[in-house]
């Protein structure tokens, strides 16, 4: 139990970091579930059900509306951030959680444009705006409140699974379409394409009732009975922390890795390397498989040498290894795509995606911590809302593509790099002086 300060009440709970991490594991597979069966059918369905053009110009609409989320990210960031800081981290995390399962269920039952016309791609990018405001809450909220939960020398471990929960929700999001693709065109585009959709509700109520049960971090119910709630956290922070949040943005560009590599290679894959959709989705699988296992250890590894090393390594090794992964799409050799998918994902891009929710979450004090992850990582991860529609329209879906990819991919990782560098290193400030300037 952790005793306040003075004549001020005491807290009343103590640290709970493995049922925290876990309540976040939870709560982040569904919540990118969700998110990444619509990535899925964005780049394999969208195309024949809401968009009235053909070839390139449908992918390239259907792929934006995978982006639109993205846009509504920083303005759920400003909003929830603000609540997270004011009222806690758990309430809002119970908020998100609703949302975005609400919203894709919705997903699930709108018409097709055949029947409504447009319509049907403006609701389905209504529903995809809500999906973006409770991704914005999400994982700022889930790192926030692990992070406070846990021991000082162990917070990138715990924090890591946070993001190891996203890599769940892939997998499951993946398996789940797998089938999905296998179905006859008659019913994959009619019915078939809906399941995943709706199966989201059942995972829902599972994580609501795991996650009701945690409770406010005693982090932030000593700053409240400490009366040191900030009453404004947006202006603290943008007034104090503003480098703090340039610098989150900029290395927040790492996450367009993940969305070149689990929605813009599965297109390149089917349309220039000629492999088959079932196939590319199985590549998704066994690479958020293996990083199950290697992030919790990026994570270890992050407590024992800092956090600055492991987010640099896995920024230049994803620039490195995904050039050879997109050739690997066109050779025809499945063995070989399948040991580059994993090496791209789980061996390069997993170390910074271990290791940013404690890496960025220690550049904050807890009063503006939830608006700093927030608001931060959301502007940043525009770039990885907008990387599949961009490339795509630059060429990357066409013969040889893979060079234009490789050029994108390459400089938000390096700009991702070269802001970790300026950080300072954090991984043995006791968790009370975090983000004391």
């Amino acid at each position: 139990m952790t005793a306040s300060t003075g004549t001020q009440p005491q807290v009343q709970h103590g640290k709970t970091p493995k049922k925290a991490a876990l309540a976040s594991f939870m709560g982040s597979a569904v919540e990118y579930y969700d998110f990444f069966i619509f990535g899925s059918a964005a780049a394999l369905i969208f195309p024949h059900i809401f968009f009235p053009s053909a070839g390139a110009e449908a992918s390239v609409m259907s792929l934006a509306t995978f982006g639109f989320a993205y846009i509504a990210r920083p303005i759920g960031a400003v909003i929830l951030g603000h609540f997270g800081d004011r009222i806690g981290r758990q309430k809002i995390l119970m908020l998100t959680l609703v949302l975005m399962g609400g919203s894709t269920f919705m997903i699930g039952c709108l018409p097709s444009f055949d029947v409504i016309g447009w319509w049907a791609p403006a609701l389905l990018v209504l529903c995809r705006l809500l999906q973006g405001l409770s991704a914005a809450g999400e994982q700022a909220g889930a790192s926030s409140m692990t992070l406070e939960h846990s021991p000082d020398d162990r917070r990138s471990y715990f924090t890591s699974w946070t993001l190891t929960g996203t890599q769940g929700g892939q997998i499951l999001a993946a398996l789940v379409f797998i089938p999905v693709v296998a179905l006859p065109d008659e019913i994959k585009y009619s019915i078939g394409w809906r399941i995943p959709f709706w199966l989201s509700a059942v995972v829902v109520l599972v994580t609501f009732f795991i996650r009701r049960s945690l409770h406010e971090t005693p982090t932030f119910e000593e700053a409240k009975a400490n009366n040191r709630i900030s009453k404004l956290p947006v202006k603290d922070l943008l007034k104090n922390n503003w480098t703090d949040v340039l610098r989150v943005i900029c290395c927040a560009f790492i996450a367009a890795v993940s969305t070149v590599f689990g929605t813009l290679a599965i297109k390149y894959g089917t349309e220039v390397g000629d492999v088959a959709p079932g196939i590319t989705l199985w590549l998704v699988v066994a690479a958020n498989f293996v990083a199950l296992f290697t992030q919790p250890q990026f994570g270890k590894l992050a407590d024992k040498i800092g956090r600055r090393p492991v987010f640099v390594y896995g920024a230049l090794s994803s620039a490195l290894f995904m050039p050879l992964y997109l050739l690997s799409l066109e050779s025809g050799n499945m063995i070989l795509q399948f040991a580059m998918s994993v090496v791209v994902f789980s061996c390069a891009y997993a170390a910074a995606n271990a290791v940013w929710p404690s890496f960025y979450g220690e550049m904050f004090s807890a009063r503006v911590r939830f608006s700093g992850l927030a608001i931060g990582t959301q502007l940043g991860f525009l770039m990885a809302g907008f990387a599949p529609s961009i490339v795509a329209a630059m060429g990357g879906i066409a013969e040889g593509g893979w060079v234009v990819i490789s050029m994108f991919n390459g400089t938000i990782c390096v700009i991702a790099a070269v802001a970790a560098l300026t950080a300072k290193e954090s991984f043995r400030t006791p968790t009370a002086e975090l983000g004391m300037k």
